[in-house]
């Protein structure tokens, strides 16, 4: 486009005088806006350069894990704590001054071995002074039964009248009553010197003691320790409503046996387990579900001849329902949760990503069973969940042929899918 340049001529008008310095800027404005309307006019004519194409985006890679199958036991899990099967709290049966402990806090004690010692000199002077009276009333009593006697024979031969007989009579039968009463007290003398030493009813660990020597304690009233049962240990657990109603179903038609019928072997897991390494056996259902709660208690009773077990730890119990039954397992991390539902992510003949909801049962280790939504053919995906979405196209990482998922799964396809026949 061209560009017409004109050079600045002097006004027409009559102007006023000015100086040469100010003439000079002014030119040098002029000049200056001219060469920047030039050099933008020509570099607005210059062609733009092309747009590079941009690169197609790359499929993402995931890896996928065919269903595997297994034949396995259903079972219901439930968390518990241990409690000890017995237990005993300590406590003296006589009023006095503690003076022995003779135990080390936490040690293994046997049922009956001496634990605490009270003062016994009152109760052995009690002792000794009962003792004395029984003996008083026994003297009493021999002289009563020689007058008696001598009165008896005299009243034969009338030699004395019935009235002087009964009165030797019941002097004897006075003192009688009065030398049982003596020994009752004279026994309860000697229980009550017995229980100057404390001692434990059962087998088991004890606590620290509550109590330091020289300090008083209460009869009946005052705890010094207690000792709990190691061996066998028990574990109680809740089971809900739901449960309950599935598995007295389950029992009314055969297909469970009651723990009420039959010993129940239980699997124990620690809080610091994957697996189960302890077993115990049912023994003892409640007979009626807590309303306030909508549970109903359970006991499992575990041997525990090592002592590693301890009153108070978090178990979990995995208790068997039915008989052994061919299901499906995938791998947990490959689950999704939506509104409480729980899905998959599928990948399709086409590489494409799908959107699969599933029934889940009990957990397996790291695998969870599937109930429902799932075959062994289906390529399930189990990494970069969170960067999919259905319909998405993706680059499969396929399973080596060594992986004992796939391998196992085509091995026992057909028995899931006989099993689901019959």
């Amino acid at each position: 486009m061209p560009v017409l340049l004109v050079a600045p001529t002097s006004d027409l008008r009559p102007q006023s005088p000015r100086s040469p310095a100010a003439a000079m800027v002014c030119r040098g404005l002029c000049w200056s806006g001219i060469l920047l309307l030039v050099g933008l006019h020509f570099g607005g004519c210059q062609p733009t350069p092309p747009v590079a194409p941009t690169a197609a985006k790359k499929p993402l890679e995931v890896d996928i894990r065919h269903p595997e199958v297994r034949t396995l036991v259903e079972h219901e899990e439930f968390a518990g704590r241990l409690v000890a099967a017995e237990g005993v709290e300590l406590k003296a049966r006589v009023s006095g001054e503690l003076e022995k402990v003779l135990f080390r806090d936490g040690d293994d004690v046997r049922a009956g071995q001496p634990l605490f010692e009270i003062d016994a000199r009152p109760y052995q002077a009690e002792l000794d002074r009962t003792s004395a009276v029984v003996s008083q009333l026994e003297a009493r009593v021999q002289k009563l039964s020689r007058q008696e006697t001598r009165a008896k024979n005299l009243l034969s031969r009338q030699s004395i009248s019935q009235e002087d007989y009964e009165t030797a009579a019941f002097d004897l039968s006075e003192a009688e009553s009065g030398l049982a009463a003596a020994r009752a007290a004279h026994d309860l003398a000697r229980l009550n010197l017995g229980f100057t030493q404390i001692s434990s009813r059962i087998s088991g660990r004890i606590s620290r003691h509550l109590v330091d020597p020289g300090n008083l304690v209460q009869a009946d009233h005052t705890p010094l320790a207690k000792v709990v049962s190691l061996d066998p240990i028990h574990a109680y657990f809740d089971v809900d409503e739901r449960t309950v109603l599935r598995l007295q179903r389950l029992i009314q038609s055969g297909k469970l046996a009651s723990a009420r019928d039959k010993e129940i072997v239980v699997d124990v897991k620690l809080a610091d387990e994957d697996r189960s390494e302890l077993q115990g056996r049912f023994n003892f259902v409640d007979n009626e579900v807590d309303a306030s709660t909508g549970t109903l208690l359970a006991r499992a009773e575990i041997a525990n001849p090592d002592r590693m077990l301890t009153p108070g730890l978090f178990v979990r119990l995995r208790v068997p329902v039915g008989d052994p039954q061919p299901v499906m397992l995938i791998p947990e991390e490959a689950l999704s949760s939506d509104q409480g539902e729980r899905f998959v992510y599928l990948v399709n003949g086409e590489n494409k990503v799908e959107y699969r909801r599933v029934k889940v049962g009990w957990r397996e280790g790291g695998l969870r069973v599937i109930r429902e939504g799932l075959s062994v053919e289906d390529r399930v995906v189990t990494s970069n969940l969170q960067r999919i979405r259905p319909r998405d196209e993706v680059q499969v990482r396929v399973p080596a042929a060594t992986d004992p998922a796939v391998s196992q799964s085509q091995s026992q396809g057909s028995s899931l899918d006989s099993a689901k026949s019959r």
